[in-house]
């Protein structure tokens, strides 16, 4: 894998997008000039056509090709970036009419992803993306991929020949395929051990660039990457997180989302993003300073319902309200904040307490002497706070296991 990197003569693209009507057009192509960004591209000039349907051979009109072609040379630019899924032979059309480089949507993101990925579950998952899409489009995309050679669209461990042998990628998939099943067995241990050990658990989920990263570091201070960019981290990360009634959660941020994310990333991911199923409360961040904030958590919502995910407490947060001029009041199941300057987390944290199942009760104690085995129960199964050894037995600050509250209860202290 290689990072992502700025060159010495920054790439230029003219990005490219076709408007049948099936979705917004014009805020899609924003959220594909973002992405060239985040790739290290300087996106020259944006081009939409709008048409009934995609042309076959070469997904806009001959016309609209010229245009671009023309502007490819007054621009200075030498990639197009189409911002939807091309075929094999549409690459190989589009970069013959136009004598430059091609990628689409998918090769974008995919380039990111291989540029951003760190673990070895994150890279395999895209290794296997990229070989899955490259196998589909072997056929036709000769003369085009042997102009990759390098740069924006062809970065990761995919193969740069022109000869690329299907029964080789084939061999590739089958071996990642079985590195990614050896990890998620690996995964799910870990998940059923903590299921087992009572440990609760919180993942953060929504759209990317939405500050979720931001509020995972200033909550348990983890140091995650956090950029104004998309897909600024990749990997799944997870961290303890001390809440206000004494309990502990296991607190993971995944992978954000974004509009029409190519199935071959989400099904690469899907082992990854099913963890959020196991999860006890879902924490669903959304920039409450994008216009298209209802649309964008759709695209969260319908995910995480194809997931399975709809029996979970779910907390919406409204991040960046220190951009708004009247952010709105918080409740136990909307909350606002300013992630980058921790205004709210308060409020947070408490509609999280009441979100999760009660595992636990913090409770204050006079223990007799006699019932040293029940204490030491107690001690093992709940983080204690304070013990003082008093003549009427121990006094101890305790969280205590549902299980042993109604005998706790006994030796409750009572308050003044």
């Amino acid at each position: 894998m290689h990072e992502i990197r700025q060159e010495e003569t920054r790439t230029r693209a003219i990005l490219v997008g076709l408007d049948t009507g099936e979705y917004d057009a014009v805020r899609s192509m924003e959220e594909l000039c973002e992405l060239a960004g985040t790739a290290g591209c300087e996106a020259a000039a944006t081009v939409i056509q709008a048409r009934p349907a995609m042309e076959a051979a070469t997904c806009i009109g001959a016309g609209k090709l010229e245009e671009i072609r023309e502007q490819l040379t007054l621009l200075e630019a030498d990639l197009l970036i189409f911002d939807l899924e091309l075929t094999g032979m549409q690459i190989r059309n589009i970069s013959d009419a136009c004598d430059c480089r091609v990628i689409d949507r998918t090769m974008l993101i995919l380039d990111i992803f291989a540029a951003r990925a760190r673990t070895a579950e994150g890279k395999v998952q895209v290794a296997l993306a990229q070989y899955k899409y490259r196998l589909t489009r072997l056929t036709g995309m000769g003369t085009a991929l042997s102009r990759l050679g390098g740069g924006i669209g062809t970065r990761g461990p995919g193969e740069t020949k022109l000869e690329t042998d299907r029964r080789h990628i084939r061999s590739r998939i089958a071996s990642l395929e079985g590195e990614l099943r050896e990890l998620e067995r690996h995964r799910k241990f870990l998940g059923s051990r903590r299921k087992k050990d009572g440990v609760l658990t919180a993942a953060i989920v929504g759209y990317t660039n939405a500050g979720k990263s931001t509020l995972f570091n200033m909550l348990t201070r983890a140091g995650v990457l956090a950029e104004d960019k998309l897909f600024a981290t990749l990997d799944v990360t997870a961290r303890a997180l001390e809440l206000p009634d004494g309990r502990s959660v296991l607190l993971s941020d995944t992978v954000g989302l974004i509009r029409r994310l190519p199935h071959h990333l989400v099904e690469a991911f899907r082992s990854t993003l099913e963890e959020t199923a196991q999860a006890d409360v879902i924490l669903h961040v959304l920039d409450a300073s994008e216009p298209d904030v209802r649309e964008r958590m759709q695209v969260t919502q319908e995910l995480l319902h194809d997931l399975g995910c709809d029996g979970i407490p779910q907390i919406h947060i409204l991040n960046k309200a220190d951009l708004l001029e009247a952010p709105g009041q918080s409740d136990l199941e909307t909350v606002w904040i300013s992630a980058r300057h921790g205004d709210g987390l308060e409020a947070l944290l408490t509609a999280i307490v009441h979100a999760l199942p009660e595992t636990a009760k913090r409770m204050k104690l006079c223990i007799p002497y006699a019932e040293g085995s029940f204490l030491q129960c107690l001690r093992e199964e709940g983080r204690l706070f304070s013990e003082e050894y008093t003549p009427e037995g121990v006094l101890v600050d305790i969280m205590v296991d549902v299980r042993r509250q109604k005998r706790a209860e006994a030796f409750e202290v009572t308050k003044p």
